[in-house]
Order: structure tokens, then sequence, then C-alpha cells
């Protein structure tokens, strides 16, 4: 896709404020792309090209680094892009019959999008949210302890325009272009409500309030912690 005059325009005002907060100005080449993705939906051959050249660098220096990180996307994305971990735990946990059953449930193969444009379906490496597994995304936001059942009535209620709230972090959804225009660095009110920690994540932190556990100083002896009477090589 070409990008408009419109576009251009728009994208290179911004893109002028962006590179202005770094010392260098190639520093700014991942906010950038995150930047014509909130434009484009996707990093098109133009955005690629219109990213280069704000920076001084080669059209293949800009293609290395999209082709590397996974969350820039060479091919149109629907208003939300759902991710199911498919790693070795959300896997063992339920993913993989998660992302079987979405792409049944939605007719689409990994990495496509739906007929209506609402939904991208892929599966997604690890999000470092191991105690909820399985885990899902919605514009990279969390939602936890998923089943096929509730993924299921997720992606419906966001083909319907229903009001969804993530598990935990963003108090709310933003489109896949929004997102992308938040990751590029603009203000938004996503972090002025919500919570990042849960049950899961807590319970290392219950446990030891329920036992009186304190932490130890660094390089504190743990003598104290041995039963009486035994020394330090576990020998009476």
């Amino acid at each position: 896709m070409a990008l408009s005059d419109e576009q251009r325009a728009r994208l290179a005002a911004d893109a002028a404020e962006i590179i202005g907060r770094y010392p260098r100005s190639r520093s700014a080449l991942l906010p950038l792309l995150h930047l014509v993705q909130a434009e484009e939906g996707y990093v098109s051959a133009d955005g690629l090209a219109f990213c280069a050249g704000q920076l001084g660098l080669t059209e293949a220096e800009v293609t290395a680094v999209v082709s590397f990180y996974t969350m820039y996307k060479r091919r149109p994305v629907g208003d939300y892009h759902v991710g199911v971990c498919t790693n070795a735990l959300c896997a063992v946990m339920g993913g993989d019959a998660i992302f079987a059953d979405l792409q049944q449930h939605l007719g689409v193969g990994n990495d496509e999008t739906t007929p209506d444009g609402k939904i991208t379906l892929e599966h997604l490496e690890c999000n470092a949210a191991c105690d909820y597994a399985p885990v899902m995304m919605v514009n990279w936001e969390f939602f936890d302890d998923m089943t096929p059942q509730s993924a299921r009535a997720l992606v419906d209620g966001l083909r319907a325009g229903a009001d969804i709230s993530p598990t935990r972090g963003a108090p709310r959804l933003c489109s896949w272009r929004e997102a992308s225009r938040i990751l590029a660095g603009y203000p938004d009110d996503q972090a002025t409500a919500g919570h990042t920690a849960g049950h899961a994540t807590l319970a290392g932190l219950r446990i030891a309030r329920e036992h009186g556990w304190e932490p130890q100083p660094s390089g504190s002896s743990r003598s104290a912690a041995r039963q009486p009477g035994t020394a330090a090589g576990g020998q009476q």
C-alpha cells in the first residue's frame, strides 16, 4: 500500500518529534516503525522506505530490524491481534488446544485475518506470564488462565463490539493501531488504572507472610535456619 500525501505529512510531523527525543537519530527506528504501523496497520514497503529516509538508513538496514522483531507486521492486521501462547508451559496447560480451537472457530490459519477484518490470529512465543498459563494476548494486553470456551467467548465478544477489559494491566483494550501509537511513545491513559500483579504472581509473597518469613540481608549467615546441633556439612 502506498502512503498518501496526507499520511506522509502526518507521519513526517510525528517522526520529527520522535527523532528529536534521541541523541542519535537511528535510535528512533523502533518507535518510528510503531508509528508507521499505527498509520497503516502494518509496515508496508512504502512505510519501510519512509523510516529509512527519515533516519538516513538503507532499506536493507530497516528490513533487518522489521524482520527480527515479531511485533512488526508485514501484512495488514485486523482491529484485534489475538495471540495464543504455544510455548512449552502454556502449550501443555492448554495453549495448543486453544489455538487449534480458535483456528476452527474463526476459520483462519496462523497469522491470518477473518474476512470481517476484526481478528488476526497468531500463535506466540513466551509472554513471560507462565504463572497464568495458558495465556492469550489481545493487542499485547493479557488474558490469563484461558480455556477453549473462554477464548471463543473472547473473540466473539471482540467481533460483536462488546466492552472487554484485559485480565490485568491496562484498564481497557485499544485497537491495533491505537496500541501501535502508544508503543511509538505517545501519551495514553492506559497506566492510570488497572493492575499488573494477581493471585498467581503474589502467591509466594502471600505464603511468606503466612509463615512470617522475612528477607535476609545480603551475605548474612544462614546458620539460624539449620537445626540445632547440625553442622554445616549436615553431620551431628
